[in-house]
């Protein structure tokens, strides 16, 4: 573990982090110790407090995650973490300030440096971990609901994995805007879904547009998919005539072996084709860094007041207990493989999202 908690300005650190080298089992994943330096110019030190297990992880180490960088590299998507250190150039106040941040990868190490215009305060009162539910997971839940779908009081939405890090936060998010909410999981999460005022339906069945039908019997009004594949048309078909599917992951292709990139084009083409059709119905595919652009750039600069924006607001809700963190399991960061191997399982048998502690 690394010696963060009294390293001073300048003073280079030793950490651990998490490095896949290749496409490798959970079990092949390597914990490497190296030398960190001091923050440069407009840079940040972070102990890292807390970051998580994700789709996204499962699908890098197979090589399946369109854009990954190249083997080997150290994943780990979001964080939460304690400033240590800034660099020249950066306010000296953030020091000792929790924060959390987007990284797509770096996230798996007991300490990194950051720019420090990507970190986002978090606000008193909010734990690590009940913090890190809601980065990419709660950014992403807020901004298809808000953002993509434009879901209103009143309406009706189907959250396809209704039990997992996203479908969760994206179920409760629904309810508080005052939408009526399907959700498809596992007959075990049923009853805590229906705790959250979700109607739950099991994903196994064998004709979930029939299901569905019978409960919304007009078609819904938004679905969000994760799976992609043969789900897309479905969950298309399942829109009344205004209706809004944004897909946001491609998680059914996972398990593949043949090339990510032409089945995510096909997905895009035939989600732009549907979009432009003469209906009233829309189709898209989300990307939570969709507009980033590159660092020091106006599009950069906008995408990160959006971002903290955003997951301001949700820090507020679950401060203020509108939205709950569900914590599906905690691993130390040196049993990575173990956390991996459950968030690949379909034997999971809690909700939410999988928390690794450095």
């Amino acid at each position: 573990m690394s010696e963060t908690s009294t390293t001073p300005a300048g003073a280079t650190l030793t950490v651990t982090e998490v490095v896949v080298p290749g496409k490798v089992e959970p079990s092949g994943l390597r914990l490497v110790r190296r030398t960190l330096s001091a923050p440069a110019a407009g840079q940040a030190l972070v102990r890292v407090e807390s970051t998580a297990v994700s789709a996204a992880e499962s699908a890098m180490r197979r090589g399946r995650y369109y854009g990954q960088p190249a083997f080997p590299f150290v994943p780990g998507y979001d964080l939460v973490g304690i400033v240590e250190a800034v660099g020249p150039g950066v306010d000296a106040t953030l020091v000792g300030r929790r924060v959390a941040a987007l990284t797509k990868v770096g996230g798996w190490a007991t300490a990194v440096l950051l720019t420090a215009a990507d970190l986002v305060q978090v606000p008193d009162g909010i734990g690590a971990d009940e913090a890190e539910t809601m980065v990419v997971n709660g950014l992403t839940a807020y901004q298809i609901l808000h953002r993509s779908a434009k879901v209103q009081a009143g309406q009706t939405v189907l959250v396809l994995g209704a039990s997992g890090g996203v479908g969760t936060i994206l179920s409760q998010l629904a309810r508080h805007a005052g939408a009526r909410v399907l959700g498809t999981a596992s007959p075990r999460h049923h009853d805590a879904l229906r705790a959250m005022g979700v109607e739950p339906i099991d994903y196994r069945v064998p004709d979930l547009a029939a299901r569905v039908r019978e409960l919304s019997p007009g078609g819904v009004d938004a679905v969000f998919d994760h799976l992609g594949g043969e789900s897309v048309p479905v969950s298309y078909g399942l829109l009344n005539r205004t209706g809004t599917l944004v897909c946001y992951s491609i998680a059914s292709k996972v398990d593949e072996t043949g090339p990510i990139l032409p089945g995510f084009l096909r997905l895009l083409g035939k989600l732009a084709l549907w979009e432009y059709l003469p209906t009233r119905r829309h189709a898209s595919f989300y990307n939570v860094w969709a507009g980033a652009g590159k660092p020091g750039t106006a599009k950069r600069t906008a995408f990160q007041e959006r971002t903290r924006t955003d997951l301001t607001y949700l820090f507020g809700l679950l401060r203020e207990g509108v939205v709950n963190a569900k914590i599906a399991a905690r691993f130390p960061l040196t049993e990575v493989a173990a956390a991996l191997e459950l968030n690949e399982s379909s034997a999971r048998t809690a909700l939410g999202k999988i928390i690794l502690v450095p």
